[in-house]
């Protein structure tokens, strides 16, 4: 484990950033005055979770390959930080579905059922089966890992050394 502890160290850091970007979703209201923003704005976590990626990229790249990391060594790097980010994943979105916004499930489902801003409405029954703690939790296990692991992969492209 030893040899991973840089990603371990850059993961707990991304669930951090998780949870403060829920936060001030939270705070800034996407998830209830602001619900109809709420799809924009949350795909903005791209771009700190790609520096987040190259943060701690760059730290295996400086202090375990002395710089001079390969894309194959930044990539298996890449992957191993997805996948421990995969496994916390769950309980964060646990943690920010049943503690700092418990009720953005009944505002959104709310929402996507009932505004008359939207021109396609959906469901109660079909809002109800995408959007709950259980749906989220498989979506944000596909999604870590799978995003993740092609962003380590591009990440890895930029941060190889160059020979």
């Amino acid at each position: 484990m030893k040899n991973y502890s840089i990603e371990v160290k850059w993961t707990l850091r991304f669930i951090l950033l998780v949870l403060a970007w829920s936060i001030g979703e939270k705070f800034i209201g996407l998830h209830d005055q602001h619900i109809d923003q709420y799809a924009l704005y949350t795909n903005l976590f791209a771009l700190p979770a790609f520096l987040f990626y190259y943060l701690g990229l760059k730290e295996k790249k400086k202090y375990v390959y002395h710089n001079d990391m390969t894309w194959t060594q930044g990539f298996v790097s890449g992957v191993a930080l997805s996948f421990f980010i995969t496994i916390l994943m769950p309980l964060a979105q646990f943690v920010i579905y049943k503690s700092i916004t418990p009720h953005f499930f009944d505002t959104i489902i709310e929402y996507k059922t009932k505004s008359p801003l939207l021109t396609r409405h959906i469901t109660i029954k079909d809002a109800q089966s995408y959007f709950n703690l259980k749906s989220y939790i498989i979506q944000s296990i596909f999604n870590s890992l799978s995003l993740g692991i092609t962003t380590g992969a591009i990440v890895s492209l930029f941060l190889r050394t160059k020979k």
